[in-house]
């Protein structure tokens, strides 16, 4: 038989797709929190890993996943700043934290240099144009 063939080849290719496809979203970084509902699109996907800020239920700040006291956060954030390209930072927060301890720790991002903030939300939320959820 001079033919190659390739149906085991495409199966168990077909077979990795799929493990990568389930695998990818659980590589991501994160720190558990439940993010509010809100109705907006997802962001475009940049070059560079995204920086993040997560403000967790209990207080605690994140930056990806090392904690950093209150103190520290404007330093260490631009001592990051200055290894990255982009000024695009990405912050999470538990629905539960007050706006007030969200905006001071948005103040505390711009203070630092990062003047590009996304708020990082679920979706599936209200849209609010009166149609419904």
């Amino acid at each position: 038989m001079s033919e190659i063939n390739v149906t085991p080849f495409v199966d168990v290719m077909l077979v990795l797709l799929i493990i990568f496809m389930v695998a990818a979203p659980l590589l991501t970084v994160g720190v558990p929190v439940e993010l509010p509902e809100t109705a907006a699109q997802a962001l475009p996907s940049e070059q560079e890993e995204p920086l993040t800020i997560t403000l967790s239920a209990d207080g605690v700040i994140m930056v990806q996943t090392t904690e950093v006291a209150a103190a520290e956060l404007i330093g260490k954030l631009r001592a990051v700043a200055t290894e990255r390209d982009s000024d695009k930072i990405f912050l999470r927060a538990d629905g539960a934290i007050p706006y007030e301890r969200v905006a001071q720790v948005m103040g505390a991002l711009n203070a630092a240099g990062f003047n590009n903030i996304g708020l990082v939300t679920d979706t599936g939320g209200p849209s609010l144009d009166g149609q419904g959820g």
